[in-house]
């Protein structure tokens, strides 16, 4: 068992909340992604908040090409590890 990481990056927390969602649904998700609010530098307003969704993939099962075409459907995109 690995601790492959993958973390996909939304422009915001709508976004990303209805894409956790979603990404259960299409990828069958073994647990919940964790939703994380990640401020830009030097910003304290939640407007300019990028929100990240890190998924665990212990058994490495997930595709990174799906992940970034999933990304891409919410205006986001897969950072690379």
């Amino acid at each position: 068992m690995s601790d492959v990481r993958h973390v996909l990056v939304l422009p915001d927390r709508d976004a990303a909340e209805k894409a956790a969602e979603a990404l259960g649904e299409r990828f069958g998700l073994d647990e919940e992604p964790q939703l994380v609010r990640d401020a830009l530098a030097g910003e304290d307003d939640a407007e300019d908040a990028q929100w990240l969704l890190v998924l665990r993939d212990a058994h490495g099962r997930l595709d990174p090409a799906a992940l970034d075409e999933f990304a891409g459907e919410w205006e986001g995109w897969r950072e690379e590890p």
